[in-house]
């Protein structure tokens, strides 16, 4: 069957009538599965354990969205001795049709969008559009991965030398861990662990304790699809039980890993030690986070920069790498432009997500809320609050869009990666001190400038260190295969999610040269 190029899946229109129905009707679906048990999957078999994760949704975090079976250490030893068996066939497999694996699996998401939509609505706090974007990335991921292991699966062009006959291909690792983030819970986590699986390896798939469900829902997606039992292997638990004992453990190959800087640095140094029986050096595909910046000149269309600022920073809440969480702005135009990104930020919506017309939804749970007021309060102590700051008399873990300007560049506000609704606006002198106040960050993940000079456009390009640059845009929103994602420095390793060099991350070049 010929296969049709890549194309990035179409996003659901809610202001038509017939699909908010469904989408309410794929809510109600998902509430009445509220407080199911599901299991861990080993190979074939589905494992139920004493110990449960408790998924509960944040904005009324009373209500328990289902709970998921844990796994202890002995279960991962299970899990990679079974993988490694399942890998002794899985690699033999053409790679063309591996990639088939992925697109059958894309036609179930596709089939059930809204279903999955809704279990992120109610498990992660998302947006309908929020949750309806990430599915489709998702399905995304596996349309794009499947066609490149297509091209990928062909030999490697060489230059010929008379008398031999040279070959050179691509190879999988062996087997690997998969540890994905709760924010993207089914586009990052489907992303990572298909790129792994389409390029030949098994995996052993430990979702985020937060939205652990959605997870579990691929699984049971890419079984249906019909891969073979044992090349993925659903293993929830504690990261503080299990996580270094994955990473640890002489029989894992590679780690990819997407979550904070400080879990991050020490996946990559447990990953550096050499464990008794381990044969290779262990690969590590890392993305950490970022302190992302949009920068303002006096050239700028102030208008759609304001629009966004504000769509950048408070998009899923702020929760998200990519977000916008420092606002850049040349001194010429930073009154006007502060007015304009308040007036837009007060007219945001507060509330539960499974409620179509709010705009911004709950924090994933207690610790990030404690986390971002502690953020907030030293706003308050160290800078100008200008909308936001307060907490609300609500079940769930809601904190409002924040404001804060006249940031000091180099302060904690200005540096640290806070991971939720809050916007630092700094001032600067002129387009040279904002593109050194940009740079002066650990970070280097996505950046924006807003601006009308060619000139300023092409020394961003060269000097505003990020791995994704936006011009006269947003800085969220990466598209797979349009927008290469993964960042320099301290955001991670810079893995290029959703291009044609990621699936490479997973496989390694073997050349077989014979003499004739």
């Amino acid at each position: 069957m010929a296969i049709k190029p890549y194309q990035h899946e179409s996003l659901t229109d809610f202001s038509i009538s017939e699909n908010r129905k469904a989408m309410e009707e794929a809510l109600r679906e998902v509430r009445s599965q509220f407080g199911l048990s599901y299991p861990l999957t080993i190979g074939g078999e589905r494992i139920d354990t004493e110990q449960k994760i408790s998924s509960v949704n944040p904005s009324n975090p009373q209500q328990i969205v289902g709970q998921v079976s844990k796994a202890d250490a002995a279960l991962v030893d299970r899990a990679l001795e079974v993988a490694w068996k399942a890998f002794a066939g899985w690699k033999k497999v053409p790679g063309t049709e591996r990639a088939r694996y992925l697109y059958r699996g894309a036609a179930i998401m596709r089939r059930r969008k809204l279903f999955l939509s809704a279990v992120e609505v109610l498990e992660a706090g998302k947006t309908w559009s929020e949750a309806e974007g990430d599915v489709a990335e998702a399905i995304d991921f596996l349309e794009y991965y499947g066609r490149q292991m297509e091209r990928l699966a062909q030999d490697i062009p060489l230059t010929p030398l008379e008398g031999e006959d040279d070959r050179a291909f691509y190879i999988p690792l062996g087997v690997g861990a998969i540890i994905p983030p709760w924010n993207f819970p089914l586009a990052i986590l489907a992303g990572m662990t298909s790129g792994a699986i389409v390029a030949g390896n098994c995996v052993v798939l430990k979702p985020a304790s937060a939205t652990p469900i959605i997870g579990y829902h691929f699984a049971e997606i890419m079984r249906e699809a019909g891969l073979p039992s044992g090349v993925l292997n659903f293993v929830p638990g504690d990261g503080g039980t299990i996580g270094d004992h994955i990473v640890t453990h002489p029989l894992i190959r590679f780690i990819s890993f997407t979550g904070s800087r400080e879990v991050g640095l020490r996946i990559n140094r447990l990953a550096a030690e050499t464990s008794p029986g381990q044969k290779w050096v262990k690969r590590v595909i890392a993305e950490m986070g970022g302190k992302d910046a949009i920068l303002v000149d006096e050239t700028a269309d102030l208008d759609a920069a304001a629009d966004g600022i504000v769509s950048s920073a408070f998009g899923f809440q702020g929760q998200k790498c990519s977000a916008c969480s420092r606002a850049i702005i040349v001194d010429d135009v930073y009154d006007l432009l502060l007015t304009k990104v308040v007036e837009r930020t007060k007219k945001l919506r507060l509330g539960p997500s499974e409620n179509l017309t709010n705009d911004v939804g709950p924090v994933i749970d207690d610790k990030a809320y404690e986390k971002i007021l502690g953020y907030i309060q030293w706003g308050k102590d160290n800078a100008k609050l200008q909308t936001g700051g307060t907490t609300l008399d609500e079940a769930g873990y809601f904190l409002p869009p924040t404001v804060f300007s006249e940031v000091e560049p180099g302060s904690r506000m200005e540096q640290e990666e806070i991971f939720g609704p809050v916007l630092a606006i700094i001032r600067a002198k002129d387009w040279d001190d904002a593109l050194r106040i940009a740079n002066d960050t650990d970070y280097g993940l996505t950046g924006s400038v807003y601006t009308a000079g060619r000139e300023r456009i092409a020394e961003a390009s060269e000097e505003f260190h990020v791995g994704n640059l936006y011009v006269n845009r947003k800085c969220t929103g990466a598209i797979v295969g349009a927008h290469p994602f993964g960042g320099f420095n301290m955001s991670g390793t810079d893995s290029k999610t959703g291009s044609p060099d990621y699936l490479l991350l997973f496989m390694q070049m073997k050349c077989v040269s014979e003499k004739l």
